[in-house]
């Protein structure tokens, strides 16, 4: 099963990449692992937030194939713990799901067709993050999953 991490625009703070890096390093031992950025929309500051959403769902939309699942980030999903990601992602593995798509919307949330072809909705927390540091902290919890799938002790530190 391939595991993709979508993600609109780019990441402006240096941090985030090094952290990142960190934990997609440790993820590509368990799984395959690949990110995804979307380009920046050029003269975004002329659109309406409606128009940004739906030219990042279209650039998004492009990106998924059929077969995959398609799970969103979002503050109104399902809220979970780390254990059930786990088991959301060993389950998946074992109905033979072809791909795991998770994607961080951009700063204005998803267009209306990326939430009709969503399979899943995920919430990280009930607290609002920017849509640059939840990349971090869902790839943080994806390795966690994959120690927890795997019985090994990073889970229980």
């Amino acid at each position: 099963m391939k595991i993709s991490l979508l993600l609109t625009g780019k990441t402006d703070t240096a941090y985030l990449p090094e952290g990142m890096a960190i934990y997609e390093e440790r993820i590509k031992r368990y799984a395959n692992y690949t990110r995804v950025e979307l380009p920046e929309l050029k003269k975004a500051a002329s659109l309406s937030f409606a128009e940004i959403k739906q030219r990042e769902g279209e650039m998004i939309l492009k990106q998924v194939k059929a077969q995959d699942d398609l799970i969103l980030l979002d503050v109104s999903g399902k809220s979970i713990s780390s254990e059930d990601l786990a088991q959301f992602i060993e389950k998946r593995g074992v109905q033979g799901t072809k791909g795991l798509v998770f994607v961080v919307g951009g700063a204005y949330g998803f267009s209306d067709d990326v939430y009709k072809r969503a399979n899943y909705r995920i919430s990280l927390s009930p607290m609002t993050f920017s849509h640059q540091i939840v990349r971090l902290l869902f790839l943080e919890q994806l390795y966690r999953a994959f120690t927890i799938i795997k019985g090994e002790p990073y889970h229980h530190g």
